[in-house]
């Protein structure tokens, strides 16, 4: 009887420990800091650029993030706060747009990924919740269906350079709306994108705020009045005055790669 007592005493402390140990594992859950995509993103991305030929010739932590996205199921998914949801997809949406161009680099323009019928957001090579879907499906199906929030379109990245670049690290539901408000101002101040004429009363602004207009107008009166928050505050003032027209300027489909250039590139 001693005997016995003593086994249970000292296998008790050993059972509490694997409790524990196991129930931290299921809290812990999926990484919501995406740590892994942020080792891709410190390594290949410099400045508003992708190394996509080192990416190309080491694409290991992309292919395991992207296959730790894929493991998430639906369910799962659902029980998450809005914003870790609409984190977890930009961050797809980017790395599986990375994976895309890696899987036919070298090529100079993201559009000369597929045919004619099936351009490059029509292809199915997104994982997620045990299907396979496009870019498109994920951007418009999902990111634009279920989330009224236009400053996504500061977020997604369709690799060319007329885009907004890459964030620096990965979005995360800690630090989404400062990540999507530094997005917005780092986008608006590319005078190669956005600019304001006060004198002139134009705003010249990317053609992404032609194709979402409808986006934007859920949050706001008008365009302007959609990037008033974002721009310097002497811009701003003139803007909520009014009077001011619009100009679309030309959108640069060219690669966001290490090495490409733009005309006015030095």
């Amino acid at each position: 009887m001693r005997r016995v007592l003593l086994i249970r005493f000292f296998l008790r402390p050993f059972s509490i420990a694997v409790f524990f140990a196991a129930n931290a594992a299921r809290a812990e859950g999926f990484d919501h800091t995406h740590a892994l995509y942020g080792k891709v993103l410190q390594q290949f991305l410099k400045g508003d650029r992708v190394d996509y030929k080192a990416l190309k010739a080491g694409p290991a932590d992309l292919n395991a993030y992207l296959d730790r996205l894929a493991a998430v199921k639906e369910e799962e998914f659902k029980k998450w706060s809005q914003s870790e949801q609409i984190a977890f997809l930009i961050n797809l949406y980017n790395a599986a747009t990375l994976s895309l161009i890696i899987d036919h680099y070298p090529v100079k323009s993201i559009k000369e990924i597929g045919g004619f019928f099936s351009g490059p957001w029509s292809q199915a090579t997104v994982r997620v919740f045990g299907k396979t879907a496009t870019l498109g499906h994920l951007e418009h199906g999902m990111l634009r269906a279920n989330y009224e929030e236009p400053r996504i379109h500061f977020a997604v990245v369709c690799a060319s350079i007329g885009c907004p670049p890459l964030h620096a690290e990965p979005y995360t539901a800690d630090k989404l709306e400062k990540q999507f408000d530094e997005q917005a101002r780092a986008f608006l101040a590319a005078k190669d994108k956005n600019s304001i004429d006060v004198q002139k009363r134009v705003a010249n602004l990317s053609p992404i705020f032609k194709w979402f207009e409808k986006d934007f107008l859920k949050k706001a009166k008008s365009v302007t009045a959609a990037i008033q928050p974002y721009v310097a505050p002497e811009a701003a003032a003139e803007l909520a005055k009014g009077d001011f027209k619009i100009k679309y300027t030309e959108y640069d489909w060219n690669l966001n790669d290490t090495g490409s250039r733009t005309p006015n590139s030095k």
